[in-house]
Protein backbone atom coordinates (compact mmCIF):
# COMPACT_ATOMS: atom_id res chain seq x y z
CA UNK A 1 0.00 0.00 0.00
CA UNK A 2 1.38 3.38 -1.07
CA UNK A 3 1.55 6.41 1.26
CA UNK A 4 -1.01 8.26 -0.92
CA UNK A 5 -3.52 5.53 -0.33
CA UNK A 6 -3.25 6.06 3.41
CA UNK A 7 -4.38 9.78 3.14
CA UNK A 8 -8.17 10.09 3.58
CA UNK A 9 -10.09 11.63 0.71
CA UNK A 10 -12.48 14.66 1.41
CA UNK A 11 -16.13 13.75 1.63
CA UNK A 12 -18.37 14.95 -1.25
CA UNK A 13 -20.20 18.22 -0.48
CA UNK A 14 -23.66 17.86 0.85
CA UNK A 15 -26.36 19.96 -0.81
CA UNK A 16 -30.00 20.34 0.00
CA UNK A 17 -32.80 19.87 -2.56
CA UNK A 18 -33.15 23.59 -3.28
CA UNK A 19 -29.44 23.89 -4.04
CA UNK A 20 -29.71 20.88 -6.31
CA UNK A 21 -32.56 22.50 -8.24
CA UNK A 22 -30.57 25.73 -8.59
CA UNK A 23 -27.51 23.79 -9.84
CA UNK A 24 -29.70 21.96 -12.32
CA UNK A 25 -31.12 25.27 -13.63
CA UNK A 26 -27.66 26.67 -14.35
CA UNK A 27 -26.31 23.34 -15.73
CA UNK A 28 -23.73 22.79 -13.00
CA UNK A 29 -25.30 19.88 -11.20
CA UNK A 30 -23.13 17.08 -12.65
CA UNK A 31 -19.94 19.14 -12.61
CA UNK A 32 -20.49 20.15 -9.01
CA UNK A 33 -21.31 16.62 -7.85
CA UNK A 34 -18.57 14.88 -9.91
CA UNK A 35 -15.83 13.85 -7.43
CA UNK A 36 -12.99 11.25 -7.82
CA UNK A 37 -13.72 7.80 -6.54
CA UNK A 38 -12.84 7.33 -2.92
CA UNK A 39 -10.71 4.29 -2.04
CA UNK A 40 -11.85 2.19 0.83
CA UNK A 41 -9.90 2.75 4.01
CA UNK A 42 -6.85 0.49 4.65
CA UNK A 43 -7.53 -2.51 6.75
CA UNK A 44 -5.42 -2.94 9.82
CA UNK A 45 -3.28 -6.18 9.90
CA UNK A 46 -4.94 -8.99 11.66
CA UNK A 47 -2.84 -10.82 14.24
CA UNK A 48 -3.69 -14.26 15.43
CA UNK A 49 -4.65 -14.51 19.01
CA UNK A 50 -5.00 -17.68 21.00
CA UNK A 51 -8.05 -17.71 23.10
CA UNK A 52 -8.43 -20.04 25.94
CA UNK A 53 -11.27 -22.49 25.74
CA UNK A 54 -12.92 -20.95 28.81
CA UNK A 55 -12.79 -17.42 27.34
CA UNK A 56 -13.98 -18.58 23.98
CA UNK A 57 -17.15 -19.82 25.43
CA UNK A 58 -17.74 -16.44 27.06
CA UNK A 59 -17.35 -14.45 23.85
CA UNK A 60 -20.58 -14.31 21.83
CA UNK A 61 -20.33 -15.20 18.26
CA UNK A 62 -20.07 -12.28 15.89
CA UNK A 63 -23.31 -11.40 14.19
CA UNK A 64 -23.17 -11.40 10.46
CA UNK A 65 -23.05 -7.90 8.96
CA UNK A 66 -24.79 -7.28 5.75
CA UNK A 67 -22.90 -4.97 3.47
CA UNK A 68 -24.88 -2.07 2.08
CA UNK A 69 -24.20 -1.20 -1.47
CA UNK A 70 -23.96 2.60 -1.84
CA UNK A 71 -23.83 3.94 -5.35
CA UNK A 72 -21.14 6.44 -6.08
CA UNK A 73 -22.04 10.05 -5.56
CA UNK A 74 -21.40 10.90 -9.18
CA UNK A 75 -23.99 8.43 -10.45
CA UNK A 76 -26.68 8.99 -7.79
CA UNK A 77 -29.85 10.54 -9.16
CA UNK A 78 -31.15 13.68 -7.38
CA UNK A 79 -34.14 13.31 -5.15
CA UNK A 80 -37.43 14.23 -6.73
CA UNK A 81 -38.45 17.73 -5.65
CA UNK A 82 -42.14 18.64 -6.02
CA UNK A 83 -42.59 21.43 -8.52
CA UNK A 84 -44.92 24.33 -7.64
CA UNK A 85 -48.35 24.01 -9.12
CA UNK A 86 -49.08 26.38 -12.00
CA UNK A 87 -51.18 29.44 -11.29
CA UNK A 88 -53.98 28.24 -13.57
CA UNK A 89 -54.52 25.04 -11.55
CA UNK A 90 -55.92 26.75 -8.49
CA UNK A 91 -57.21 24.69 -5.62
CA UNK A 92 -60.97 24.40 -5.19
CA UNK A 93 -60.74 26.20 -1.86
CA UNK A 94 -59.43 29.32 -3.61
CA UNK A 95 -62.36 29.56 -6.03
CA UNK A 96 -64.92 30.99 -3.58
CA UNK A 97 -62.41 33.59 -2.47
CA UNK A 98 -61.81 34.67 -6.07
CA UNK A 99 -65.56 34.82 -6.62
CA UNK A 100 -65.96 37.12 -3.64
CA UNK A 101 -63.12 39.30 -4.83
CA UNK A 102 -64.76 39.76 -8.23
CA UNK A 103 -67.91 41.00 -6.54
CA UNK A 104 -66.01 43.76 -4.69
CA UNK A 105 -65.93 47.10 -6.56
CA UNK A 106 -62.65 47.93 -8.25
CA UNK A 107 -62.44 51.23 -6.34
CA UNK A 108 -62.14 49.24 -3.08
CA UNK A 109 -59.59 46.72 -4.37
CA UNK A 110 -57.44 49.44 -5.88
CA UNK A 111 -55.75 50.62 -2.74
CA UNK A 112 -53.50 52.98 -4.65
CA UNK A 113 -56.44 55.09 -5.86
CA UNK A 114 -58.55 57.56 -3.85
CA UNK A 115 -60.95 56.11 -1.29
CA UNK A 116 -64.57 55.83 -2.35
CA UNK A 117 -66.65 58.89 -1.60
CA UNK A 118 -69.43 58.42 0.90
CA UNK A 119 -72.94 58.77 -0.40
CA UNK A 120 -74.26 62.30 0.12
CA UNK A 121 -76.71 62.72 2.92
CA UNK A 122 -80.15 63.65 1.74
CA UNK A 123 -81.81 66.00 4.16
CA UNK A 124 -85.53 65.66 4.27
CA UNK A 125 -86.98 69.06 4.75
CA UNK A 126 -90.20 69.30 6.57
CA UNK A 127 -92.83 71.09 4.59
CA UNK A 128 -93.97 74.34 6.10
CA UNK A 129 -97.58 74.33 7.21
CA UNK A 130 -99.92 76.09 4.81
CA UNK A 131 -100.60 79.73 5.70
CA UNK A 132 -103.74 80.41 7.66
CA UNK A 133 -106.32 82.35 5.60
CA UNK A 134 -106.65 85.98 6.62
CA UNK A 135 -110.33 85.60 7.50
CA UNK A 136 -109.47 82.72 9.85
CA UNK A 137 -106.51 84.55 11.40
CA UNK A 138 -108.38 87.77 12.25
CA UNK A 139 -111.67 86.39 13.53
CA UNK A 140 -110.64 86.68 17.21
CA UNK A 141 -108.13 89.57 16.97
CA UNK A 142 -108.58 92.90 18.74
CA UNK A 143 -107.51 96.20 17.19
CA UNK A 144 -103.95 95.94 18.47
CA UNK A 145 -103.54 92.36 17.29
CA UNK A 146 -105.15 93.25 13.99
CA UNK A 147 -102.66 96.06 13.41
CA UNK A 148 -99.76 93.65 14.05
CA UNK A 149 -101.20 91.15 11.58
CA UNK A 150 -101.56 93.83 8.90
CA UNK A 151 -97.93 94.92 9.33
CA UNK A 152 -96.72 91.30 8.98
CA UNK A 153 -99.16 90.34 6.21
CA UNK A 154 -97.86 88.62 3.06
CA UNK A 155 -101.17 87.39 1.64
CA UNK A 156 -100.57 89.04 -1.74
CA UNK A 157 -97.68 90.42 -3.77
CA UNK A 158 -98.19 94.03 -2.63
CA UNK A 159 -96.18 93.31 0.51
CA UNK A 160 -92.99 93.06 -1.57
CA UNK A 161 -92.99 96.71 -2.67
CA UNK A 162 -94.45 98.50 0.31
CA UNK A 163 -92.65 100.77 2.72
CA UNK A 164 -95.37 100.80 5.34
CA UNK A 165 -98.62 98.94 5.69
CA UNK A 166 -101.37 101.48 6.41
CA UNK A 167 -103.70 100.03 9.05
CA UNK A 168 -105.80 103.10 9.78
CA UNK A 169 -106.02 106.01 12.17
CA UNK A 170 -108.68 107.95 14.00
CA UNK A 171 -110.98 108.27 16.99
CA UNK A 172 -112.13 105.43 19.23
CA UNK A 173 -115.02 105.08 19.86
CA UNK A 174 -115.96 105.92 16.29
CA UNK A 175 -119.01 107.73 14.95
CA UNK A 176 -118.05 107.66 11.29
CA UNK A 177 -115.86 105.17 9.50
CA UNK A 178 -114.33 106.58 6.30
CA UNK A 179 -113.16 103.87 3.89
CA UNK A 180 -110.86 104.66 0.96
CA UNK A 181 -109.40 102.43 -1.74
CA UNK A 182 -105.63 102.04 -1.22
CA UNK A 183 -102.67 104.05 0.13
CA UNK A 184 -100.94 106.48 -2.20
CA UNK A 185 -97.29 107.50 -2.29
CA UNK A 186 -97.45 109.80 0.73
CA UNK A 187 -99.49 107.29 2.72
CA UNK A 188 -96.91 104.59 1.95
CA UNK A 189 -94.10 106.90 3.16
CA UNK A 190 -95.77 107.96 6.41
CA UNK A 191 -97.87 104.89 7.22
CA UNK A 192 -101.01 107.02 7.75
CA UNK A 193 -104.20 107.13 5.66
CA UNK A 194 -105.26 110.18 3.63
CA UNK A 195 -102.27 112.50 3.99
CA UNK A 196 -101.05 115.10 1.51
CA UNK A 197 -103.46 117.12 -0.63
CA UNK A 198 -106.20 114.48 -0.69
CA UNK A 199 -106.04 114.21 3.09
CA UNK A 200 -106.31 117.98 3.50
CA UNK A 201 -109.37 118.03 1.26
CA UNK A 202 -110.98 115.18 3.25
CA UNK A 203 -110.38 117.03 6.54
CA UNK A 204 -112.07 120.11 5.08
CA UNK A 205 -115.06 118.06 3.90
CA UNK A 206 -115.49 116.44 7.32
CA UNK A 207 -115.16 119.75 9.10
CA UNK A 208 -117.96 121.13 6.92
CA UNK A 209 -120.41 118.70 8.59
CA UNK A 210 -118.90 119.02 12.06
CA UNK A 211 -116.65 115.90 12.02
CA UNK A 212 -112.97 115.49 12.90
CA UNK A 213 -110.64 112.54 12.52
CA UNK A 214 -109.20 113.13 15.97
CA UNK A 215 -112.60 113.20 17.68
CA UNK A 216 -115.28 111.46 15.59
CA UNK A 217 -113.88 109.66 12.54
CA UNK A 218 -111.68 106.59 11.96
CA UNK A 219 -110.10 106.50 8.48
CA UNK A 220 -108.82 103.36 6.74
CA UNK A 221 -108.59 101.69 3.30
CA UNK A 222 -109.74 98.44 1.73
CA UNK A 223 -106.17 97.73 0.58
CA UNK A 224 -103.54 98.19 3.30
CA UNK A 225 -100.48 98.32 0.99
CA UNK A 226 -99.81 100.69 -1.91
CA UNK A 227 -100.18 99.21 -5.41
CA UNK A 228 -97.21 100.02 -7.66
CA UNK A 229 -97.66 103.33 -9.47
CA UNK A 230 -101.00 103.89 -7.70
CA UNK A 231 -102.67 101.47 -10.11
CA UNK A 232 -106.12 100.08 -9.43
CA UNK A 233 -106.21 97.16 -6.98
CA UNK A 234 -106.57 93.72 -8.51
CA UNK A 235 -109.49 91.46 -7.56
CA UNK A 236 -107.18 88.94 -5.83
CA UNK A 237 -105.58 91.75 -3.81
CA UNK A 238 -108.98 93.02 -2.71
CA UNK A 239 -110.08 89.50 -1.78
CA UNK A 240 -106.90 88.93 0.27
CA UNK A 241 -107.09 92.23 2.15
CA UNK A 242 -110.81 92.83 2.69
CA UNK A 243 -111.05 90.57 5.81
CA UNK A 244 -108.99 93.16 7.69
CA UNK A 245 -111.57 95.84 6.86
CA UNK A 246 -114.51 93.65 7.89
CA UNK A 247 -112.82 92.92 11.23
CA UNK A 248 -112.22 96.65 11.78
CA UNK A 249 -115.93 97.34 11.19
CA UNK A 250 -116.90 94.61 13.66
CA UNK A 251 -114.58 96.03 16.33
CA UNK A 252 -115.22 99.77 15.81
CA UNK A 253 -119.04 99.51 15.41
CA UNK A 254 -119.42 102.89 13.63
CA UNK A 255 -122.76 104.76 13.35
CA UNK A 256 -122.13 105.64 9.68
CA UNK A 257 -119.81 104.44 6.93
CA UNK A 258 -118.67 106.90 4.26
CA UNK A 259 -117.20 105.02 1.29
CA UNK A 260 -114.91 107.01 -1.03
CA UNK A 261 -114.17 105.63 -4.50
CA UNK A 262 -115.51 102.94 -6.82
CA UNK A 263 -113.36 100.01 -5.68
CA UNK A 264 -114.14 100.64 -2.02
CA UNK A 265 -117.88 100.87 -2.72
CA UNK A 266 -117.96 97.71 -4.85
CA UNK A 267 -115.96 95.76 -2.24
CA UNK A 268 -118.00 96.82 0.75
CA UNK A 269 -121.40 96.47 -0.91
CA UNK A 270 -120.54 93.35 -2.94
CA UNK A 271 -121.53 94.78 -6.30
CA UNK A 272 -120.01 95.75 -9.64
CA UNK A 273 -122.22 98.81 -10.15
CA UNK A 274 -120.66 102.15 -11.06
CA UNK A 275 -120.14 104.83 -8.46
CA UNK A 276 -122.58 107.12 -10.31
CA UNK A 277 -125.38 104.61 -9.71
CA UNK A 278 -124.38 103.93 -6.09
CA UNK A 279 -124.10 107.50 -4.79
CA UNK A 280 -127.08 109.71 -3.88
CA UNK A 281 -128.82 107.11 -1.64
CA UNK A 282 -128.27 105.27 1.62
CA UNK A 283 -127.21 101.62 1.61
CA UNK A 284 -127.03 99.31 4.59
CA UNK A 285 -124.30 96.90 5.61
CA UNK A 286 -125.41 93.93 7.69
CA UNK A 287 -122.88 92.84 10.31
CA UNK A 288 -122.37 89.39 11.78
CA UNK A 289 -124.28 90.48 14.89
CA UNK A 290 -127.29 91.33 12.70
CA UNK A 291 -126.96 95.14 12.95
CA UNK A 292 -127.60 97.40 9.96
CA UNK A 293 -125.02 100.17 9.44
CA UNK A 294 -125.96 103.02 7.02
CA UNK A 295 -123.50 103.33 4.11
CA UNK A 296 -123.12 106.45 1.90
CA UNK A 297 -121.03 106.35 -1.29
CA UNK A 298 -119.13 109.40 -2.62
CA UNK A 299 -116.18 110.37 -4.81
CA UNK A 300 -112.60 109.94 -3.70
CA UNK A 301 -110.83 113.23 -2.74
CA UNK A 302 -108.07 112.47 -5.27
CA UNK A 303 -110.74 112.37 -7.99
CA UNK A 304 -112.20 115.66 -6.76
CA UNK A 305 -108.76 117.28 -7.05
CA UNK A 306 -108.65 116.22 -10.71
CA UNK A 307 -112.35 117.09 -11.30
CA UNK A 308 -113.26 120.10 -9.15
CA UNK A 309 -116.70 120.30 -10.78
CA UNK A 310 -117.74 117.13 -8.90
CA UNK A 311 -117.27 118.75 -5.49
CA UNK A 312 -120.91 119.87 -5.48
CA UNK A 313 -122.11 116.28 -5.70
CA UNK A 314 -119.67 115.24 -3.01
CA UNK A 315 -121.17 117.96 -0.78
CA UNK A 316 -124.63 116.48 -1.32
CA UNK A 317 -123.30 113.05 -0.27
CA UNK A 318 -121.88 114.50 2.94
CA UNK A 319 -125.18 116.12 3.81
CA UNK A 320 -126.95 112.81 3.15
CA UNK A 321 -124.60 111.03 5.56
CA UNK A 322 -125.10 113.71 8.25
CA UNK A 323 -128.86 114.07 7.86
CA UNK A 324 -129.85 112.02 10.91
CA UNK A 325 -126.98 113.22 13.13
Amino acid sequence: MSPMDAVPRPAPPRINPLQRIWLREIGMERLWLRTPPVAPPAMAPVTARVVAPEAASAVPPASPVKSAVVPPASTAEPAAVPKPAPAAAASPAAEPASGRASAIPASILNRSGPPPRPAPKVEVKEEAPPPIPVAEAVKDADLEQLAAQVVACAACGLCQGRRHAVVGHGAQPTRWLVVGEAPGEQEDRQGQPFVGRSGQLLDAMLAAVGMSRERDVFITNVIKCRPPGNRNPKPEEIAACSPYLMRQIALLKPERILVLGRFAAQTLLGTDATIGSLRGRVHHLKTDEGAQIPVVVSYHPAYLLRSPSEKARAWQDLKLAARDL
